[in-house]
């Protein structure tokens, strides 16, 4: 399925990085765990070139740890030298401090050169990333309250903001932001499972067909463990298979019509709902 989802304020938050950018000392970009790659903006590369940059993979609690394993080498060939990485869930105690931990370690020069002078000068952060990544999420917990505006579908943010978060640390949030052309339609496809496209724009019987597709390959069993149903494993499942999956957990979930038809519509957007909500298990898609 081709999906394209580039409104009007994208356009004007990536002019808003690229003005900010000369003053920021340091990025922050947020990876969602559950589709890491999909989330990499090549837009962004231009902005975090020469730049420390702290590379947060969030939502961990969603994520599969074992499809994480190692990805951290596959990232250091895109992130410059300048990168650290933090594996994360940013709604949990404790990990402010982490972030802040590196921060600082990733701005140690300035902060030292600045100490030496007799100055405390604030650092300035910068938090980028694709829309329902978690990045106001992280800058609420640094702060240790709700100082921006938070929620689980895409496009919430849409100015920027700064907030302090300590004396000489100020973040800046951007709005989630994608890239304009989503040529790779298998990356498009995981931020829309993800929520990083705008439900409204979506097909969601279409999209759910092509969820349950690459779910059965990655996770062959997770159906059939989230609603007591039944089927043939294999390595590619053809298109007829797929449509008897959904249509038996219709059938599971009795979603079916007062004329004994069965009710796609909210079968599908079920199906979706129950991936992102954790209820088919953790889940990541690489």
């Amino acid at each position: 399925m081709i999906i394209n989802w580039f409104p009007g304020h994208m356009t004007k938050a990536l002019r808003t990085m690229e003005n900010e950018i000369k003053n920021i000392d340091c990025v922050i970009y947020v990876l969602d765990a559950r589709a890491p790659f999909a989330c990499l903006n090549p837009e962004f590369d231009r902005l975090i070139k020469n730049k420390a940059v702290l590379v947060i993979i969030n939502k961990l609690d969603l994520a599969d740890p074992e499809k994480l394993n190692g990805i951290e080498k596959k990232l250091n060939t895109i992130f410059p030298e300048n990168s650290d990485y933090l594996f994360l869930n940013s709604t949990a105690s404790g990990a402010s401090t982490k972030i802040l931990e590196k921060i600082e370690k990733l701005c140690a020069l300035k902060i030292n050169k600045n100490l030496q002078k007799g100055v405390n000068a604030n650092i300035k952060v910068m938090v980028i990333g694709v829309p329902n990544c978690g990045k106001s999420t992280v800058i609420n917990n640094l702060c240790g309250k709700a100082k921006t505006i938070t929620g689980d579908k895409a496009g919430v943010t849409r100015g920027k903001q700064w907030v302090t978060v300590r004396k000489n640390i100020q973040v800046l949030d951007t709005p989630g932001t994608l890239y304009p052309n989503l040529s790779n339609e298998k990356m498009a496809r995981y931020l829309a499972y993800i929520g990083s496209i705008k439900n409204e724009i979506l097909d969601f019987n279409e999209l759910c067909f092509e969820f349950v597709k690459d779910i059965l390959r990655e996770y062959p069993t997770a159906f059939q463990e989230r609603y007591g149903i039944t089927y043939e494993i294999s390595e590619n499942p053809a298109n007829e298979e797929v449509v008897e999956i959904i249509e038996q957990i219709a059938n599971a979930r009795h979603f079916i019509s007062k004329g004994g038809d069965i009710d796609y519509d909210r079968t599908c957007i079920m199906i979706i709902d129950d991936f992102r909500k954790k209820r088919l298990g953790n889940i990541t898609l690489l």
